[in-house]
């Protein structure tokens, strides 16, 4: 039977503490990502990643503004995956950017990066390597869409 093909919304969270990204990571994989994950039907984008943070870490997360989004198409298992991340500024009160956050879920680990360190921690979709930064600075004139497709 073939596979309908999709795109699967995404929702992450640009949370940034003493110039560290946080950022989670599959365990055993080498790309690091933003913390979040799907959108659920009728699902605001905002709720999503809310939802996504208490359930992945345990806390609650204050998602702010909307940054961006970067349309992203990679290969997993020999298998084409096509997604639409929609990027948020958030902040979750308590973390320390020094020392990572305590996983709920058994198959995933957080992790602080420096932002001079994007590239070298493999941050996917590749796009938000140059962005993020953009996004920080304080006249925010930086790109708010990206693609890998």
């Amino acid at each position: 039977m073939k596979r309908e093909k999709t795109f699967e919304i995404l929702v992450r969270g640009v949370c940034v503490k003493s110039g560290r990204l946080l950022v989670c990571q599959s365990k055993g994989a080498a790309n690091t990502y933003l913390p979040g994950g799907h959108v659920e039907w009728q699902e605001k984008a905002k709720d999503a990643l809310a939802r996504e943070i208490l359930e992945e870490m345990g806390c609650r997360a204050k998602v702010k503004e909307f940054l961006g989004a970067v349309e992203h198409s990679f290969l997993q298992k020999g298998e084409r995956h096509c997604e639409i991340n929609l990027v948020f500024s958030m902040d979750v009160p308590g973390l320390n950017p020094f020392q990572p956050p305590e996983a709920c879920e058994d198959w995933i680990a957080f992790k602080w990066i420096p932002l001079s360190r994007l590239t070298q921690n493999h941050l996917e979709p590749g796009p938000l390597r140059k962005m993020i930064p953009g996004w920080l600075l304080p006249d925010r004139r930086a790109v708010c869409w990206g693609s890998t497709v």
